[in-house]
């Protein structure tokens, strides 16, 4: 195998490893061993390839927003009817692996230490952003700018609190389930309201 390959490799094994230690330790007792052990690599491969924990971390989270992006891209191709695309928006966020223990468990820890670290503060609100400026992009040929912002704002704190909510479930399945077919009644009931055939 190339080098490069090894490293891309490498790379997505320490980031699994470190999903997987969040998931079963939290943020705050996730160290450089319990990654390297759970990755099966020596600790100093973490410097080697990130430079130490830190990096590692904020790798992950960028490893969980890729997924999201890749998500709603495999979903939504350019031709696209606006009311579609809302829907598959929606969907993105509800994915197998949206919906996994490693992936919900790291989101959580995330956004908790994110109150507390300014460089995780901006992967977190580039993840907030990027939602909010899909859904407008989304809404603003169906309701018009204006009603686009506002429509978009709404949605993005639905999907957001369904899925925390899902998130923290004693049924997380069902709750996720629940969770996003109520987040697209509520775009498909809004649409409507303005008019709007929404297609499904």
């Amino acid at each position: 195998m190339p080098i490069t390959g090894i490293k891309d490799t490498r790379r997505k094994q320490l980031i699994d490893a470190t999903l997987a230690s969040v998931a079963e330790y939290g943020l705050q007792n996730t160290t450089i061993n319990s990654i390297s052990r759970l990755a099966g690599m020596s600790s100093g491969i973490i410097s080697h390839y990130f430079g130490g924990k830190q990096e590692l971390i904020e790798a992950t989270v960028r490893q969980l927003l890729e997924e999201l992006k890749q998500a709603l891209l495999s979903r939504a191709s350019a031709d696209i009817a606006p009311q579609q695309r809302l829907l598959r928006i929606v969907e993105a966020n509800f994915t197998e692996f949206q919906r996994s223990r490693p992936a919900t468990k790291s989101w959580l820890s995330f956004w908790a230490q994110a109150m507390h670290d300014p460089r995780l503060a901006r992967l977190q609100q580039v993840n907030s952003q990027r939602l909010i400026s899909n859904l407008r992009y989304s809404f603003r040929p169906l309701l018009g700018p204006e009603q686009a912002k506002i429509a978009a704002r709404q949605t993005a704190a639905l999907i957001d609190g369904f899925w925390l909510r899902s998130a923290l479930s004693t049924e997380p399945d069902r709750d996720f389930r629940e969770g996003e077919q109520l987040c697209k009644k509520f775009i498909t009931d809004l649409l409507r309201q303005h008019g709007v055939n929404a297609c499904h």
